[in-house]
């Protein structure tokens, strides 16, 4: 009896906890798609200076805009962020500071670059002279489990390997503020290398989290249905 009882209630643990997985996922298709709505109209608007959308964004989290300004690309240091698929390839995505003539610093994307088998980072400098640039402003690229050190320093101390970006990490690593968020350089830009706006071009869309959704909601409703046969059926 005292047997029973524990395996019901393992498995009423096992449903709640494929429930809270499910709802999980439901949450991230809603972000997503609260993003992409967000990106689009940002899209549609006219562009706002950089430091008035930062200025905006002071305090919150995310939050789209579209900016334009002029400024400066930093040669050093530059952040090549792993494991960045475009279609088929596999590269590293280049971050380069942008220093605005108004004085804010942030990280700005400059584009993918592919990726050699002997994984050889490419030298990649930032752009250089005055620079009129346009794009949006986004949150950094998501990540999943935060596994080891955001970045590391290369040999040469001028490129930064990352399999996340962090921010407020980079800036204390460099020893300069940077703004939370990172500038998408509209790739009309005659600069940098090849990119886009697809906000997730290297994550999952919201349609791929309904369907795990379902399945793990699936999986809480087969385990209770499991559970009470067994408690239903007659003992021996």
């Amino acid at each position: 009896m005292k047997r029973r009882i524990v395996l019901t209630v393992l498995a009423l643990c096992l449903a709640i906890g494929f429930s809270l997985l499910g709802r999980w996922q439901l949450g991230r298709e809603q972000q997503k798609r609260d993003q992409l709505a967000e990106a689009a109209a940002a899209l549609s608007a006219p562009p706002v200076a950089l430091s008035q959308a930062i200025a905006r964004g002071q305090g919150r989290a995310g939050g789209i805009d579209r900016v334009q300004a002029s400024g400066r690309f930093l040669p050093s240091p530059r952040l090549l962020l792993d494991n960045q698929r475009r279609g088929d390839r596999v590269g590293v995505r280049l971050y380069c500071v942008f220093a605005s003539e108004a004085g804010e610093s942030l990280l700005a994307d400059l584009g993918w670059l592919p990726l050699p088998g002997d994984r050889v980072l490419p030298a990649a400098p930032c752009p250089s002279g005055l620079q009129s640039v346009s794009g949006l402003l986004v949150p950094p690229p998501a990540v999943g489990l935060r596994l080891g050190p955001a970045q590391v320093a290369q040999d040469d101390g001028e490129r930064w390997l990352a399999t996340r970006v962090e921010p407020v990490e980079l800036a204390t690593a460099w020893q300069r503020p940077l703004a939370g968020r990172v500038l998408r350089l509209d790739p009309a830009l005659p600069i940098g290398h090849e990119r886009d706006l697809e906000l997730l071009s290297n994550t999952l869309p919201p349609e791929k989290h309904r369907g795990y959704a379902i399945q793990w909601f699936g999986l809480a409703l087969a385990t209770l249905v499991i559970t009470l046969v067994l408690n239903l059926r007659r003992r021996p």
